[in-house]
């Protein structure tokens, strides 16, 4: 688990939906390279609410790249959460905004990228 001092500058550092709503279990440095790891908090999806859900475990580990931190790549290897409606017998999923559409970098990274090279 992060102290309060170093949660402070995670939040600084990387996107605010995965501090919102993801817990950052680990973390480490691998040569130039950083590695945060995300897990979705186990909170019922909006609009989901009073719906008989059940947590059916999770999809595949995504890794996507962020912005750089001090001349090393970083990494967030984000793990969804999949819900089980037991009324419809369907999987739900939270529909985040977390890559760029035909890219593995985070949405942010990439806007910033169309404007570097424009």
């Amino acid at each position: 688990m992060l102290t309060p001092d170093l949660f402070a500058i995670v939040k600084l550092l990387l996107p605010e939906v995965l501090i919102s709503h993801f817990e950052l279990t680990k973390h480490k440095i691998d040569g130039e390279e950083l590695h945060f790891y995300f897990t979705e908090l186990s909170n019922i999806p909006e609009g989901f609410k009073g719906i008989k859900l059940s947590s059916k475990g999770f999809f595949p580990e995504a890794t996507v790249q962020d912005f750089p931190i001090r001349g090393k790549n970083v990494y967030l290897h984000i793990t969804r959460r999949r819900w089980h409606n037991q009324t419809t017998n369907k999987v739900i999923t939270r529909d985040w905004d977390l890559v760029a559409k035909g890219t593995r970098t985070t949405s942010e990274f990439a806007t910033f990228l169309k404007e570097v090279y424009k």
